[in-house]
């Protein structure tokens, strides 16, 4: 069996996340502590007794989830699974892409969670609130939502932004010009059109000044050669050399996620199972939309691992 670990993205995080692996997993709880150390914040704390809104924060939702990714990880290698053993590639959904790249080792853990929350910050910045929004358009193929949006855009920024699945793709943009694109959308045919609860258009043009605060940031990371080659969101297709993956985080920020096309491009490379490392079960449902023939595992409970370990 050939297998790709996969990293959630933003909408997975909850209150309570990777509390239990911390509780019983020494490995765990040392990665829980390094991040709030480089964050200078108790993001652990937060994450398992703040309130919902503190959470969703982008500038901590994102360090968050990859700190739980991460926490998995660190399991799996203190109990002698690398990386480069349990998979052929990684990936992952937009800020996933940056746990994926933690997790063969492209990046230091310190250095990712200083990242993401830059990420964060610096994607709020980029829009005011309540000037962009996105929204999920399900029933619709991807040339179909391209030309709902060329239609909706009026002199404003909307476009596709996350080919999730088939049939389950997000529009970002201007809120009025997003707004427009649910009622086309729906006119054109699609089951649903609605808008998300985040507070910025993420993977738009709008997002141009948060794609030169990460080029700036990432121009002073070390990027080492990842373990394993990560398939890039941009491209939907596999990458290993730093320069390149340095270039295709900032073109991130404001490109679309190929996570359709991503998967398809692990079926290609011959992966048959699927392995979501972190909080929530977003990515699986997601795969099994895309390949029934993918088989999907996830891990984020210490019973998870083990029984997962066992079969390796």
């Amino acid at each position: 069996m050939t297998r790709a670990l996969v990293f959630p993205g933003q909408g997975s995080q909850f209150i309570g996340m990777g509390k239990a692996l911390a509780e019983a997993e020494t490995a765990a709880r040392l990665v829980f502590e390094e991040v709030d150390d480089a964050l200078g914040q108790k993001l652990s704390a937060l994450m398992w007794e703040g309130s919902e809104d503190d959470l969703k924060l982008t500038e901590n939702t994102q360090p968050a989830l990859m700190a739980v990714s991460m926490a998995v990880i660190r399991v799996l290698e203190a109990g002698g699974k690398k990386v480069d053993a349990i998979a052929s590639h990684v990936a992952g959904h937009s800020l996933g892409e940056y746990s994926a790249l933690a997790a063969a080792g492209a990046f230091t853990l310190a250095d990712t969670a200083r990242l993401l929350k830059l990420r964060g910050q610096a994607m709020q910045r980029a829009v005011p609130v309540g000037e962009g929004a996105m929204a999920a358009i399900l029933g619709l193929d991807l040339d179909a939502v391209k030309a709902v949006c060329a239609e909706a855009a009026e002199g404003q920024v909307v476009v596709a932004a996350n080919d999730n699945a088939d049939g389950q793709i997000v529009i970002s943009g201007h809120k009025a010009a997003v707004e427009r694109g649910i009622e086309i959308a729906k006119a054109k045919g699609a089951k649903r059109g609605l808008l998300l609860p985040v507070s910025a258009p993420f993977h738009c043009p709008l997002m141009k000044p948060a794609a030169d605060e990460m080029a700036a940031a990432l121009a002073d990371i070390t990027i080492e050669r990842p373990s394993v080659p990560v398939i890039a969101n941009v491209l939907a297709a596999p990458i290993s050399e730093p320069s390149g993956i340095r270039t295709l985080l900032v073109d991130q920020v404001t490109g679309a996620v190929r996570w359709r096309e991503s998967m398809a491009s692990l079926r290609s490379l011959g992966v048959t199972e699927v392995v979501e490392a972190g909080a929530g079960k977003v990515l699986s449902g997601l795969v099994k939309r895309i390949d029934k023939d993918l088989a999907t595992v996830n891990l984020q409970e210490p019973a998870d691992i083990e029984a997962f370990a066992a079969t390796l």
